[in-house]
């Protein structure tokens, strides 16, 4: 059977699309105590894009990036992560898809017993050749200025370097898709301005899509697209280059 035009232009479409969703409902509990967090989600996120996540607290905003992530079960909708529907999928089936995602999250979740340059290195252990694990975590701490605490532990280093720790093991293989929960709330201004300007080369340079939960208005400036959630719901989903909202 030959594909239409329209079902060509679907899938070309869909190429271009790091992350697509569709009608997602998400729920905590169970029976009378079920309550849903999110409702009727639907987001077209292209590759190479990054997105700014915005709204107040408890609105639904790390729950939606978990689910994206496949680290939760989607209980309504459809998720398509990297041109791959990802909901029904065994966990087994899960895991290359996470490969191929970075994730920052606001607690560093550092390995206490390793220094930093083994802390970025257990990454690197997941998909790359780890005998050029060490030069590579080396280099990563280095474009987030920590050249010279990589062989620092995570007691010997403040909130900020920590965060950065986490942040280098999280771009150490340059993922496909980058989920991050309000990675500059520890730092200064100009380390966060280190790292949304690393986000944006890599988006340029690789076609990495960024996901950003974030409200930190010193970087608003970086996003392509800034998104509004409130109690669950999309509010707005504002282009910054056309300055045009496409939900009402």
């Amino acid at each position: 059977m030959v594909a239409t035009i329209s079902e060509q232009n679907s899938v070309s479409v869909a190429k271009e699309l790091a992350i697509k969703i569709e009608h997602l409902n998400f729920y905590f509990g169970t029976g009378e105590l079920r309550k849903q967090v999110l409702f009727d989600i639907s987001l077209d996120l292209p590759k190479g894009q990054i997105v700014i996540l915005t709204g107040p607290s408890g609105s639904g905003k790390t729950t939606l990036l978990t689910l994206l992530g496949a680290l939760r079960t989607l209980h309504e909708g459809s998720l398509q992560v990297l041109g791959k529907e990802i909901v029904g999928l065994p966990d087994k089936a899960l895991i290359p898809i996470r490969r191929n995602i970075g994730f920052i999250f606001q607690a560093h979740n550092l390995f206490e017993s390793l220094s930093a340059s083994q802390n970025v290195e257990t990454s690197v252990e997941l998909t790359r050749n780890i005998g050029e694990k060490r030069q590579l975590a080396v280099d990563m701490l280095g474009q987030l200025g920590l050249s010279d605490r990589v062989d620092y532990k995570p007691n010997a280093l403040s909130g900020g370097q920590k965060q950065r720790v986490a942040i280098a093991r999280a771009m150490v293989n340059r993922p496909k898709i980058i989920l991050a929960d309000e990675p500059t709330a520890a730092l200064d201004k100009a380390s966060g301005r280190d790292v949304v300007t690393l986000m944006r080369h890599f988006c340029e340079e690789a076609g990495t899509t960024v996901l950003m939960v974030t409200h930190d208005n010193r970087i608003l400036d970086v996003a392509d697209r800034i998104i509004n959630l409130v109690d669950g719901r999309l509010e707005s989903d504002s282009d910054l280059e056309t300055q045009t909202s496409r939900i009402s």
